[in-house]
């Protein structure tokens, strides 16, 4: 695992005990989504280091984990 700063926003905001609705507007800051932006870039044009291909796969893990944690907390929203 890469540590990389969309982890570590991912952990602060895990950390603070969101409540589902704030786990379902969740987003990450600017920063990281523009760091995201770049790699997808780099990736289309081919010319992505193993560094950077590996930086967009830890990337990838996040978002399945936030989609994850986003559908179950809708499901606790629904049921309330």
């Amino acid at each position: 695992m890469i540590r990389t700063k969309a982890y570590d926003e991912l952990i602060d905001f895990l950390t603070s005990s969101p409540s589902p609705e704030q786990i379902v507007t969740f987003s990450p800051s600017p920063i990281t989504q523009a760091r995201v932006k770049y790699l997808l870039l780099r990736k289309r044009a081919g010319s992505m280091t193993a560094s950077e291909r590996a930086e967009l796969d830890e990337f990838n893990r996040i978002e399945y984990l936030m989609r994850r944690l986003i559908n179950e907390a809708r499901r606790k929203i629904s049921t309330v």
